[in-house]
């Protein structure tokens, strides 16, 4: 827990292409203590946090819904912010990020944390905030569809995906939240390091909001690389999408390949990042997620569906990938029944 007398200053990057959601639900949420007095115990008397949206020019900025939003302050009005917040944002070519765009943000984003400022972002924010080179060499998450252009864009910093929250540096003054959404998590961490955990724990009841201390890991699909230019594996791939849940499928693969195991495992691991066994679990998972998520078929037969006659092994290997067992994975992402 971090405690400021002062009112803490937190900057919102209000940047052209933001989406609109994560600036306004922090801006909204960090003023929002007021309305906690009286519902809740241990509540500030005054609010905590003194929160602008900032940008290299004061005019008003469209986001990438179409948006508009104001602008409070210019980065050259401020010398020193407790708090930099870097939104989600979209990319100008799909999911590839192009650096350079926003060179005087980045800039000052160094000169702020040089004073002693959090810097922090949600979902592709990140990608702005490791432009400052900050980042290189240690650990950051985001939205697992902008992974791979991190990944190209920044090979230095280690991106781990399956976080929802990762904070980084000497003093844990870098701080990043995973996809969209996950901006809550961000808030709550913010408020309960700034204030109290009881704080933040009101803030969630009464907003509605909630930690996702699993990760990002039961969102994330498999999206297995397929365009890596080795047409035997490509044809394992293919062939495994239908036969899945055949008796040794390795094996099988390795005998239609016409190559030894070895040379399968090797080729595997170097077209998709996965060796044949492990490809073959992450193909069952994705399956038996699909199952959870669309029948109330028992998990003994889905366990056996995917391929697996021991329920009790599918259970340990569906919590080892996803973080969550299979009751509880139906429970988080089966459509509500309406009555």
């Amino acid at each position: 827990m971090t405690i400021i007398q002062r009112p803490i200053h937190v900057s919102l990057a209000g940047l052209s292409g933001a989406l609109s959601t994560p600036i306004t639900g922090l801006y909204e949420s960090l003023h929002a203590f007021p309305l906690l007095r009286g519902l809740f115990d241990d509540i500030p008397s005054e609010s905590p946090f003194d929160v602008d949206i900032v940008a290299a020019r004061k005019t008003k900025t469209m986001t990438a819904s179409g948006l508009p939003l104001s602008i409070h302050r210019t980065i050259d009005e401020l010398n020193e912010t407790d708090i930099v917040i870097v939104p989600s944002m979209l990319c100008p070519e799909g999911y590839e990020w192009r650096t350079g765009d926003h060179p005087e943000l980045v800039a000052w984003m160094r000169d702020m944390h040089a004073n002693g400022a959090l810097l922090c972002s949600a979902c592709s924010g990140a990608l702005v905030l490791a432009e400052t080179g900050l980042l290189d060499g240690r650990c950051a998450t985001i939205h697992w569809a902008f992974a791979p252009t991190f990944e190209r864009n920044f090979p230095s910093i280690k991106l781990c995906v399956e976080e929802v929250l990762v904070t980084a540096g000497d003093r844990s003054e870098l701080v990043m939240s995973g996809a969209s959404a996950s901006w809550t998590d961000l808030l709550l961490y913010l408020v309960a390091r700034f204030t109290k955990p009881s704080t933040a724990r009101a803030l969630a009841k009464f907003m509605l909001m909630q930690w996702h201390t699993e990760g990002q890991a039961p969102f994330l699909p498999f999206c297995p690389p397929s365009r890596h230019g080795d047409s035997m594996v490509l044809s394992s791939q293919q062939w495994l999408l239908g036969n899945y849940s055949v008796g040794r499928p390795v094996e099988a693969m390795t005998r239609m390949a016409g190559v030894s195991g070895r040379t399968l495992e090797r080729r595997f691991k170097q077209a998709t990042g996965y060796k044949p066994i492990e490809y073959v679990a992450r193909i069952r998972v994705e399956e038996g997620k699909r199952r959870l998520e669309q029948s109330d078929a028992p998990i003994e037969q889905i366990s056996w569906e995917v391929g697996y006659e021991d329920a009790a092994a599918f259970r340990r290997l569906f919590k080892r990938i996803t973080r969550l067992t299979p009751s509880e994975y139906r429970k988080r992402f089966q459509a509500p029944k309406l009555h």
